[in-house]
């Protein structure tokens, strides 16, 4: 870009003032028009949809109190959005299953929690549906579940998405009608920052890619027995996170609708089972599905969607054996849950119910990690992922 970030900021905050509030939120901007960029318990929620729009939200993180701001951005199909790790940056996917998918970047106005479109870039796949931002060496990684592929995305001091520098498309099939083909659902770099963990929903597998951080690109482990780490036909795995000392892993599985512990080897790069944890009840006889898991801020609890029973899970995860106990099942207070994101201060957590219509805000207990419904839900059609931005 040809000036700073805080330039592009400065005049994102002067057109936010000349700009009827109306005209973008409605009433209920005028709030947030007032509230200074400086207030430390503010943070805006921006919220992915399958209607080709972005909500925002704002939480105040002192108080509880949530409100709506209405469309932020429209456009492309932003089924998932991602949150840069310092900037006020968003970066929201084109999840669309016929055509490539793309990553575009937005600048969050401090004042409004509008967003304002700084540039995208094209995945070299189709159906871009999940976004993973490594810190250590500003990189956005993507899953491509349509084509069955991973890519990885440099991103620039100020936040722009720079060029394509990596896609590798996988291979394989399991015994649903769901897993005809490969369908890469999510992306972590491990702990070491030398490889990058794909588990593949379609293939049944966890994939394990070299990663290379002074690069951004990925590479496949050729020749390598071991590139691959093989689930339970017709589980079909969704997401992946590693404990916070990068002993261990835990995938969760959307088909089977299982939470797999599983030792991390960074020295050969390899997996090994544990423990695997059913999220459903016994008595549960309907289709299963998993849907989303994050860590607590301290990582002593991970907290899991239970799309089929319209639950969350709290699981107290043991550092020493790597293994998880159940600690809390709580109704996600509507129907489907699809994703959640929890705030900087790790109290609070706002869940996408996707097939009732809502955001609902829950409060989390730092010392216990169990979950508080509040009670208070704002109105967002479709909504399947959540990010916070400060």
């Amino acid at each position: 870009m040809a000036h700073s970030f805080k330039q592009h900021a400065s005049r994102l905050a002067i057109n936010a003032a000349l700009v009827a509030c109306a005209s973008i939120y409605g009433v209920a901007c005028t709030t947030a028009m007032s509230a200074s960029s400086s207030d430390a318990s503010a943070e805006f929620a921006y919220i992915g949809t399958q209607q080709k729009q972005i909500s925002a939200l704002r939480l105040d993180t002192a108080t509880g109190k949530l409100v709506a701001l209405g469309t932020a951005a429209q456009g492309p199909n932003a089924t998932w959005v991602a949150s840069h790790p310092a900037l006020p940056v968003l970066y929201a996917v084109d999840d669309e299953r016929d055509k490539e998918g793309s990553i575009t970047a937005y600048a969050v106005n401090r004042h409004t929690g509008k967003l304002e479109r700084i540039n995208d870039v094209l995945t070299g796949g189709r159906g871009t549906t999940f976004l993973q931002f490594d810190a250590p060496s500003s990189t956005l990684l993507g899953a491509n579940y349509n084509s069955g592929s991973v890519s990885s995305v440099a991103v620039g001091s100020d936040g722009s998405v720079g060029k394509l520098e990596s896609t590798i498309e996988e291979k394989g099939s399991g015994p649903s009608p769901r897993q005809k083909s490969a369908h890469a659902h999510g992306v972590t770099v491990d702990p070491s920052g030398r490889y990058a963990l794909v588990p593949d929903l379609g293939a049944d597998r966890v994939f394990i890619y070299r990663f290379d951080r002074d690069t951004h690109a990925l590479s496949p482990r050729a020749g390598d027995a071991q590139h691959t780490f093989d689930m339970p036909p017709g589980s079909g795995p969704r997401r992946i996170l590693f404990s916070a000392n990068g002993e261990y892993a835990y995938v969760l599985t959307e088909m089977s609708a299982e939470l797999i512990a599983l030792r991390w080897d960074a020295a050969a790069g390899t997996l090994t089972r544990l423990q695997s944890t059913p999220i459903t009840s016994a008595s549960f006889n309907g289709v299963k599905s998993g849907a989303e898991m994050a860590f607590g801020r301290d990582r002593r609890f991970l907290y899991v969607e239970n799309r089929a029973e319209n639950a969350l899970m709290v699981y107290k995860v043991d550092a020493a054996t790597g293994q998880v106990s159940l600690v809390q099942r709580t109704p996600s207070g509507g129907e489907k849950p699809w994703g959640f994101g929890i705030d900087a201060s790790g109290q609070w957590m706002l869940v996408a119910n996707q097939h009732s219509g809502d955001v609902r805000l829950f409060r989390i207990d730092p010392t216990t990690g169990m979950l508080t419904d509040t009670g208070q839900s704002v109105a967002v059609q479709d909504p399947t992922s959540v990010a916070f931005v400060q």
